[in-house]
């Protein structure tokens, strides 16, 4: 796709759900309509009109009832955010960060004024103008900051410390070894060692920060993220256990079969069934 993409968004009036995988580039919902937004840890009713923003880092799916949906939707690269110079400190805002992602439920006030920049991004991109995409950028702007505006204070980091850094950087690291695409993709970084090397700290200093900033330990993180997403594979994918196991980092199937039921009190296969 191009660099930069907004088109209206309606559906069938039928229940569907669009895959649960990552994306290769930031979107932003307008979505007026009910849905279920499911991210592998969690789920997010939407029942009213709703401001979405996605990542490129974050896999999730859309699940819509047999209502009606509609609204409209742009998409665009990390490229398109960093050729706008002044986009950068908005393109590190909690809005696009791993773990950050937001839904803001609009009033009629609201919906009405992010209607209108719709309609003007789409008016936008159909022209031939040469610094269109500077203009197509100052929308995306305005979107971003009426959010960044009706988000709580304690979202935003003030000061950001090197506790915070390393935190962030292990969310990111984590985050982007998912989804798994392929039974011949394995797990480079799976225990809480592997990414103090790979963030050249001591696992000792990266315990104590994630612990400071999430309330859980590197090893939690990890083992939650696993569990999350041999989930989405035994429900999404045709894929033997074996193969499963293979692609999430353990060397035998049933180091992943303990490891499962020891985190969830239940076997992969009743699972899968």
């Amino acid at each position: 796709m191009e660099k930069f993409n907004v088109q209206p968004y309606a559906s069938s009036g039928h229940l569907e759900t669009t895959p649960y995988s990552r994306r290769d580039f930031y979107k932003i919902w307008l979505l007026i309509g009910k849905s279920i937004l499911h991210y592998a840890d969690r789920s997010i009713e939407i029942d009213r009109p709703a401001l979405i923003f996605t990542n490129p880092l974050v896999p999730y799916a859309l699940e819509s009832g047999a209502a009606e949906r509609k609204g409209y939707k742009c998409m665009f690269s990390d490229e398109f955010l960093k050729a706008g110079g002044g986009m950068e400190i908005l393109r590190q805002s909690t809005l696009f960060r791993p773990g950050s992602d937001k839904v803001f439920f609009l009033d009629k006030k609201q919906l009405g004024y992010v209607k209108r920049i719709y309609a003007d991004m789409l008016a936008e991109q159909a022209t031939d103008y040469i610094y269109k995409y500077e203009n197509l950028r100052n929308y995306v702007s305005l979107l971003i900051h009426l959010s960044l505006k009706e988000q709580p204070a304690l979202n935003e980091v003030k000061h950001v410390n090197a506790a915070t850094r390393i935190t962030t950087l292990f969310i990111e690291q984590l985050e982007r070894q998912f989804p798994i695409g392929s039974p011949d993709r394995e797990l480079k970084l799976k225990k809480a060692n592997d990414f103090a090397r790979s963030l050249s700290v001591h696992v000792n200093h990266l315990n104590y920060a994630v612990k400071e900033v999430t309330g859980k330990s590197p090893s939690i993180l990890i083992s939650e993220r696993i569990i999350n997403e041999a989930k989405a594979l035994l429900k999404n994918t045709d894929w033997s256990v074996s193969a499963i196991a293979f692609s999430l980092g353990f060397a035998y199937p049933t180091y992943f079969n303990n490891f499962f039921k020891k985190n969830t009190g239940v076997t992969p296969l009743s699972i899968r069934k």
